[in-house]
């Protein structure tokens, strides 16, 4: 061996073999697949978030070698898997004479991104099974495999319809989080929930003013509480009427509730704490407060500040963690939208799910517990907090609340004019608790994220 063939063998790929997108035979598509295969196993072996890798500027280097087109359907292929692994996992282990070796985790997201396509995308069945042969026969993990990936996908296709039939009642999310559910919710919500994220969500719009016209305007439809909701849309979202104008900003409805629960804020002294991206921070401002929005990273900050400006909307915006932040005086109302497991975000972030537990559940429940506290320190006696997260599960919740009573806080009722149009959501424990089992309106199509919010104050 040379002493080049040495370096590269010692960097982790065997001697004189090719890197991907330097082997001229491989097949049109492969470098997707390739790519997808690759992002899965940092979601689901390494419980990286998807977001991260998918970023246009600062992504998974596979994806960002990807043509524009190709990344499209890079995320496609993910998000349906992620969407549907429960479910491709059992037809994969019914298809199989004996289980994959454990070790065998490249192998498992070669076989899900070929099945993602036979059973659930507009793909070449042939296309989605060659491309996974080659993917297996290209690694020397798996190329032993490759005559039983080709056996596998094969047969998934020919009896594609049975399948899916056999598969449908499958819940899909996580066993543990599936039966959290029905132990919170019941069996129907349950299911409700977790079908719920196999549908594309819809985009939800913030408006500045007049929700009517602009859902006119762009095809949309008005919920209860103001928010304009798309079904579909004709262009990319920069390229919609209004989105240079800084009319609107993109909002899922649920996650819009907390602010506007605050009613008017005319003359008075709002913080935002963890403030980015700042969809809520705007709402604040078009409600009349006087806001300051805090935020701990510096680079969410200057995402923030990035979005006021195209809103044409002022803040005072500064970078500090909430838990050291001391101001020159207090403030009347607070918002906390702490940090949670994002569990009722699925529809839109399908990777959540396979990149916590419920252990984090717990530690996040105690540091938002600690927020809490924190927060109501920021405010003056009699001041309002609406504390919330996008969390389904009660113990980021009810809980958190009901441990910040007994160590002195006072729940309250929330703002009568903030509630306009969404009292049917209040419960009765006086909180606000949102599912995609919700519904805001008969008339409107879609679910909502799932988010907890309540009122707090001290005395």
């Amino acid at each position: 061996m040379s002493s080049e063939q040495s370096k590269k063998a010692k960097g982790g790929r065997k001697a004189g073999a090719l890197p991907e997108n330097a082997r001229p035979e491989l097949k049109p598509g492969y470098a997707v697949r390739a790519a997808a295969s690759k992002i899965l196993s940092a979601v689901l072996d390494r419980k990286v978030p998807l977001d991260g890798m998918l970023d246009a500027d600062h992504g998974n280097a596979a994806y960002l070698a990807l043509s524009g087109p190709d990344r499209a359907l890079a995320r496609m292929i993910i998000n349906t898997v992620l969407r549907h692994k429960p479910q491709i996992d059992v037809a994969i282990e019914g298809l199989l004479e004996r289980p994959l070796p454990s070790g065998a985790r490249a192998l498992s997201h070669v076989l899900s991104v070929a099945a993602a396509q036979i059973l659930y995308l507009d793909v070449p069945d042939h296309a989605a099974v060659d491309i996974a042969v080659e993917q297996a026969g290209a690694d020397p993990r798996n190329r032993r495999f490759a005559g039983l990936v080709n056996a596998v996908l094969r047969r998934l296709s020919r009896q594609k319809d049975r399948i899916l039939t056999r598969i449908a009642d499958v819940p899909a999310m996580p066993q543990w989080f599936y039966d959290r559910l029905v132990t919170v919710y019941g069996e129907n919500d349950a299911a409700i929930i977790a079908n719920a994220q196999l549908t594309p969500p819809t985009i939800d719009l913030s408006v500045k003013s007049d929700a009517a016209g602009w859902a006119e305007k762009l095809g949309g439809t008005v919920l209860p509480g103001g928010t304009v909701r798309l079904a579909t849309i004709s262009a990319p979202v920069p390229q919609l009427p209004g989105y240079e104008d800084g009319e609107w900003w993109v909002q899922d409805a649920a996650a819009a509730i907390p602010a506007r629960l605050f009613g008017d804020l005319s003359g008075k002294r709002v913080i935002d704490l963890c403030a980015a991206p700042g969809g809520k921070t705007a709402q604040l401002i078009q409600q009349g407060g006087d806001v300051t929005a805090l935020e701990r990273s510096k680079s969410r900050l200057k995402r923030l500040n990035e979005n006021l400006d195209r809103l044409k909307l002022s803040a005072v915006t500064q970078a500090a963690d909430m838990l050291d932040y001391r101001p020159d005086a207090l403030f009347d109302c607070a918002l906390l939208d702490a940090p949670c497991s994002s569990t009722g975000t699925t529809r839109r972030h399908p990777d959540v799910l396979w990149t916590k537990d419920d252990a984090d559940i717990e530690k996040l429940a105690d540091v938002q517990f600690t927020m809490v506290m924190a927060a109501l320190n920021l405010i003056r006696p009699g001041g309002v907090l609406i504390f919330s997260n996008c969390s389904l599960d009660p113990r980021e919740g009810e809980n958190v609340t009901a441990r910040a009573i007994a160590e002195g806080a006072v729940q309250i009722a929330f703002p009568a004019d903030g509630l306009a149009g969404l009292e049917g959501l209040v419960n009765a424990d006086g909180a606000i608790r949102t599912t995609p089992a919700s519904r805001p309106g008969q008339e409107a199509e879609g679910a909502l994220d799932g988010f907890y919010a309540v009122a707090l104050t001290r005395n």
